[in-house]
């Protein structure tokens, strides 16, 4: 099984940057970079490049998906507090009621 390689954030920037600025297609720009077929549409999707700092950042839309999840958990987690609690006092009214 192959390895996944791992590019840095710097090296995506420059390569996005790259594709913005060079009017080359994107399977140019992956073919010149060596990249895997739509990889570089994949970083497009997830990362944007911040202008006054020039860092990449997850783009809004990866940034709200984080949030869901974030969200799900915590409903999840107060789901099963609301159940616990549920089956506690049930637990200790059958044992009062005896």
């Amino acid at each position: 099984m192959a390895k996944k390689k791992s590019y840095s954030d710097e090296f995506k920037r420059d390569a996005m940057r790259l594709q913005a600025t060079s009017g080359k297609t994107v399977a140019a720009i992956e073919r010149e970079l060596g990249l895997s077929h739509n990889l570089l549409r994949q970083w497009k999707k997830r990362y944007q490049v911040d202008a006054e700092t020039n860092e990449l950042e997850r783009s809004e839309i990866e940034q709200l998906k984080a949030e869901l999840r974030q969200a799900k958990r915590e409903l999840e987690i107060a789901c099963q507090e609301r159940d616990i609690l549920k089956k506690t006092i049930s637990i200790f009214s059958k044992e009062t009621s005896k």
